[in-house]
Parts: C-alpha cells; structure tokens; sequence
C-alpha cells in the first residue's frame, strides 16, 4: 500500500543523487592532483577539493538515509508521516545550509571562514570529515533533532516493527555519535580517542544499522518471503555489528597514545567485524533464492544483491587485510586505508541507498518498475560503476604495497614525496577509472528519463 506522505523523499533522493555527482567531480580534481600538482591551484587546492569530496560524500548519505526513512517509516508503521511539511521544510534547510558551506569553503580562506563562523567560541573545525564550521555543525543537529521527532512520532502512532525500530534506533545512534563532534580537546590522544566514537561508530555501528534495516525493507517486498524469517536475519546481523563494531573501535587506537591492551582487543574484535557483513551477503542471496514472487524491478534486485557481496568486500576484506595490529604498524595512514575506504563507503552506504533509490522512485512516480529497457540501462550503470570502484580499489591497494615497502619496510627508506612519485603509474590508473565510475553514474542517471512499456503499479 502506498501512502501520500512517502512522496517527500523524492527531493531527498533528487538532492542526494545531485550531490553524488558533485562529490565524485571532485574526487576526480583530487585524483589529478596527486599527479598535477598544480592542476586548478590555486582556485581549489587539495585541501579544499578533499574537504568538498568527502563532506559531499557524508552530506548525500545522510539525504540517501532521511529518504529511504521518510519512505519506508509510513509503510512499515501503516500510517501517514507525522508531519510532511515538517519533512520538506527540514529538506530545504539541509540543502541551503550544506551548499553555503560548500560556497564557503571554496571562497573563503579556511581559517577566515573559521573566525567568521564562530570558531574561537566553540573550537570544533580543522578535524578530518569534520572540518564544518559551527553553525554548520549546529545546524544539523537542529535538523536532525526534528527528524527524528518527526519519524519517532510516526513510528509511535503506527505499528512497531523489527525493521523500523532497527532503523530508529540507528537513526537515533547517528545523531547522539555526532554530538562528540562539538567536543575538542586540546589534548591530541583525547581528541583522536573521541573524534572516532563519530567516524567510526558512525560508518561501522550505527551506519549498519540502518543498512540492515533498508536492506531487509527493500527484500521483503520484492521476494515476498515471510517478514519473519527477514527479521531473524536482520537481529542476527545488527547483533554481529554492535558487538564487533564498538569494540572494534579499538583498531584505531594502537598508535595514538592509548594503553598497550588496546592493540589486543582491537585485533581481536576487528578480525570479527566481517563477519555481519558475510551475514548480511548470505542474507541478500538468501532471500533472493526463496523468493515467492517475481518482482518486475529486476534492478533493484541486483542493487540489494550487490550491496552484500561489495559491503563484505569492502568493509570485510578489505578491512580485514590491514586491521590487524602488526600489520597495521606499517599500513597505517597509506593508500591502503584509502582502497579499504572507497570499496567500504561503495559497497555498504553508497549502494544501499541506490538500492532504496531504485526500488522506491518507480512507485513513487505510479509504476512497479520502470521499463525494461530503462532497467537494462540502469544496470548497465551499476555494473560500471562497481566494476570500476574495484579497480579503484585494487590500484589504491597496489599503491599502499609500493608505499609500505618504499617508506616503511625499506632498508634505505625513501622520503614521503620521493615514495609518492614512484606511484604515480597507480594514481594514473585510479584517476581513469574514476573517470569510468562517472560514466557509469551519468549513465544511471540516464535511466531514469528512458521512456518505454511501464509496468503496472504494484
């Protein structure tokens, strides 16, 4: 059954494919400046392109959650959103105040837009992935605060179900975590212990949460297998993450100043953390092979699939390779952690809101499922751009080996930028599949304006 109110999370997806298109241009600016320096300097220097990608990438994210929830919280609950107004008004706000901030870093000095902004206040800038100035910072806690008061009330009105407590109780987790990004001590082991109970207990706890929850959503309805069995899986999974992933916060602690026992249990529980997402793979195809209907939206069938098995690449193997702490003693901070980083973010969050997206704007827009021949294009998109951040991966990967042995394994070891030069024939490669993930994207986008023979409404 489709409910009016669910129509607010198509500007949500709108923004957040809009911004996914910003954040992987300027990767590519970044991309080319590992090996033109001065490509675009001094108008965007590094700092400031690093700065727009990632913010954008965490930014469109966080849109990709609000609307897959403001879509799938009516559904679940069999009730109307507690207030759409409330949610389109909150979607402007976020969107103005994200683009003011991209304007800002982009024209203004950062450390002139951090006294402009009110940093000698509350100093909380200048940290990694939370470089936003203060009142950007406030801003979304204001709105994430009455989004949540928006879908908890929605949620209490209607029916209680696993997938959408799973999902509040991640919605829920995102917001406190991101409350330790206001505290910022001058102490740098403090400020490093507490700046990953936001970064990592954000991308590796209550992120997969509401994966788990989008992910299980989008199965039930298009394999029609009980809601019971989906809902066993999804507590397996979010158990397996909880336990693993706040523990295995510890793998970001062995070298910053921390006690020595955090190396054991770092190890330890890190070694586990890719167990939840080899669960959730055989939870996906699972599904997929006991379903009891065919559903016309093959495309989103081959999101939800391929969300398992590049989460568990990304997030498990890939993290696995350099989570251990003797391992880690030479990997850390190289284009190791970088490979494990976009396979990560590409295979857990990326594509499981691709997955809602693909799934939910069909409907949205009065058919099951778009087209055949719009779905074929559509997965022609997919298939590039996993194809494509593979090799992104591997490359990065072939760049962080060269690294480590060059500068850290050595007997002669060479100087960071003498090292950097040597790779320069792995940041090429990376740089022309990035422009091949961009392809696949535009080619995505495509999809959605094909026309053709739609499919009856669901």
């Amino acid at each position: 059954m489709q409910y009016k109110s669910q129509a607010v999370a198509k500007p949500y997806f709108v923004a957040a494919l809009a911004l996914f298109v910003a954040q992987i241009l300027f990767g590519l600016v970044m991309g080319l400046q590992y090996v033109v320096g001065d490509f675009l300097f001094p108008a965007i220097p590094f700092n400031v392109a690093r700065m727009v990608h990632t913010n954008a990438l965490i930014v469109w994210l966080l849109m990709g959650f609000m609307g897959a929830a403001y879509y799938l919280v009516p559904e679940e609950s069999e009730t109307e959103l507690h207030s759409p107004k409330l949610a389109i008004a909150l979607f402007w706000i976020f969107l103005v105040a994200a683009g003011l901030t991209v304007v800002g870093y982009l024209t203004v000095p950062y450390a002139t837009l951090a006294k402009m902004t009110g940093n000698d206040l509350l100093p909380t800038m200048g940290r990694e992935f939370l470089e936003q100035p203060l009142l950007t910072k406030v801003g979304i806690v204001v709105v994430a605060l009455a989004f949540l008061f928006n879908i908890s009330m929605t949620i209490l009105k209607g029916r209680k179900t696993a997938i959408n407590t799973v999902l509040l109780i991640g919605l829920w987790g995102l917001a406190i975590m991101f409350l330790f990004s206001f505290y910022n001590p001058d102490n740098v082991v403090k400020d490093k212990f507490y700046w990953w109970w936001v970064v990592h207990l954000w991308v590796e706890g209550v992120w997969e949460l509401i994966l788990g929850s989008i992910l299980a959503f989008v199965l039930i309805k298009i394999t029609g297998v009980d809601r019971e069995v989906i809902e066993k899986w999804l507590y397996v999974i979010i158990t397996l993450t909880l336990v693993t992933g706040i523990i295995g916060t510890g793998h970001h602690y062995y070298w910053i100043g921390t006690p020595e026992y955090w190396q054991i249990w770092g190890s330890i529980f890190s070694a586990l953390e890719p167990i939840p997402f080899f669960a959730m793979t055989l939870f996906a195809f699972n599904m997929v092979n006991r379903r009891r209907r065919e559903h016309p939206n093959k495309a989103a069938t081959l999101w939800a699939l391929g969300t398992g098995v590049m989460s568990f690449l990304g997030a498990g193997v890939w993290g696995f390779l350099h989570t251990l702490a003797p391992v880690n003693f030479y990997t850390h901070g190289t284009q190791i952690t970088a490979a494990h980083g976009h396979m990560a973010f590409y295979g857990a969050y990326v594509m499981v809101v691709l997955t809602i997206i693909s799934y939910a704007m069909p409907l949205m827009r009065g058919r099951a499922a778009n087209s055949n021949k719009a779905q074929v294009v559509e997965m022609w998109g997919f298939w590039l751009m996993t194809v494509s951040i593979v090799f992104i991966t591997l490359f990065l990967t072939g760049a962080g080996i060269l690294q480590v042995w060059l500068q850290r394994i050595s007997d002669n070891p060479m100087p960071f930028m003498v090292a950097q030069e040597q790779a320069n024939l792995f940041y090429w490669m990376r740089e022309w599949t990035g422009v091949a993930f961009l392809v696949g994207l535009v080619v995505y986008l495509a999809s959605f304006f094909i026309k053709g023979e739609e499919k009856a409404t669901a």
